[in-house]
């Protein structure tokens, strides 16, 4: 195992235990914090009082968010992983981090009510998980779209390097009874359409697609581990909008969102270094301009009265791994002014912002058991409409 690898494992181990073992979680070390105990680490530092709400619980290491045109918030979750693995002699098998394990069925979409209740839309999709000696990190489904009323959802977790063989990452149609419907085979894609600078020694033969954003009747997906963008029509084809890896190397591109133009942060790669990542835009002659820099592992970019928030997974000089409790949403001003809004996260992997202006942040998005994944409410805006 590369020095890289190892301590990314370390550090997430690591990490686990010190939350676990921080008293305003558990008196009992070896005791598994409840929903409360995470939430407790969570601050807020707008100048203002901000309610803090838990508005889902129970689920599998969630990941994308986006509300629906029903007004209810639908979730993308990697799943609990499986136990079915294929060698060498099956297919390229990922370096490090593998071999990986998986399950045909478990990546999940849930739909959050008003009140909080979930209710799963679909869990037909592939899960997995990284070898045990790295974690059993866990992905499946890892992002969710709308165009007019129907669902759309990208994988992370299928094709034969990730233990499922027969089976690809792409984009799929989901219907009302949980159905789901292919339209794009995004492993195929990336087999026959190379990016410039892949990194071998982090190398997934499948992808690990992260972010989607449906614009004018279209699908946009980031991945991170070959860094490229791409465009996917409804029938199936798929076009490059830009290959990240070409200028800027093995960064890691991960989150995504549309402003005016598409705006891509980068996770970077381990061990972390605090600071090192940026949030580039993509200009209207496809080149990658930084807007923002001096962040780290950033995982989401939302925008919201003409500001940016930006998602940092992991903060903190020492830590140079996933490290629970060190999450941070950042707000960033036209004027490039910024300040840290909310601390303490717990691994957070996306947010968005919702039809009544709150915040809606995926915490405990991974490296914890399966249904201790939530989602947590800002109501940032609650100064403007006061009780």
């Amino acid at each position: 195992m590369t020095p890289r690898k190892r301590l990314l494992v370390g550090a997430l181990a690591l990490g686990l235990s010190l939350v676990v073992a921080t008293p305003a979680l558990a008196a009992d070390a070896a005791a598994t914090p409840s929903t409360q105990d995470i939430v407790s680490l969570v601050q807020t530092h707008t100048g203002y009082p901000v309610k803090v709400s838990v508005y889902a619980t129970g689920l599998n290491n969630p990941r994308g968010l986006k509300f629906g045109p029903d007004g209810y918030l639908y979730v993308a979750e990697g799943g609990r992983g499986g136990t079915h693995t294929t060698t060498a002699m099956d297919c390229t098998q990922v370096p490090e981090v593998g071999p990986y394990s998986g399950s045909f069925t478990g990546g999940r979409i849930s739909r959050i009510g008003h009140h909080g209740k979930r209710v799963t839309v679909t869990n037909r999709f592939p899960s997995s998980q990284t070898s045990a000696e790295t974690g059993s990190l866990v992905s499946g489904v890892a992002d969710v779209a709308f165009i007019g009323h129907t669902l759309y959802a990208i994988t992370a977790g299928a094709g034969c390097s990730h233990g499922l063989k027969g089976t690809h990452n792409g984009i799929a149609r989901v219907d009302a009874d949980g159905s789901i419907h292919w339209i794009a085979n995004l492993s195929r894609y990336q087999k026959h359409h190379p990016v410039q600078n892949a990194e071998e020694e982090d190398f997934e033969p499948d992808g690990t697609w992260y972010s989607m954003v449906a614009l004018h009747g279209h699908l946009y997906a980031l991945e991170p581990n070959h860094g490229e963008l791409v465009k996917v029509s409804l029938d199936g084809k798929v076009r490059r909008v830009v290959d990240v890896s070409a200028s800027q190397g093995h960064i890691v591109p991960t989150a995504l969102a549309y402003h005016g133009r598409f705006f891509i942060g980068n996770l970077g790669t381990f061990p972390i270094t605090a600071g090192s990542e940026k949030v580039l835009r993509l200009t209207g002659n496809g080149q990658l301009w930084p807007v923002a820099d001096r962040l780290t592992t950033v995982l989401g970019i939302a925008f919201h009265h003409g500001r940016m928030y930006v998602l940092e997974n992991t903060t903190g000089k020492d830590n140079l791994g996933p490290t629970p409790g060190t999450g941070k949403v950042v707000r960033i001003d036209p004027s490039g002014a910024r300040r840290t809004v909310i601390t303490g996260l717990v691994l957070p992997s996306a947010m968005t912002f919702g039809p009544d202006g709150a915040l809606y942040v995926s915490n405990v998005g991974f490296g914890f058991p399966p249904g201790m994944g939530q989602v947590l409410r800002f109501d940032l805006d609650g100064w403007r409409h006061p009780h």
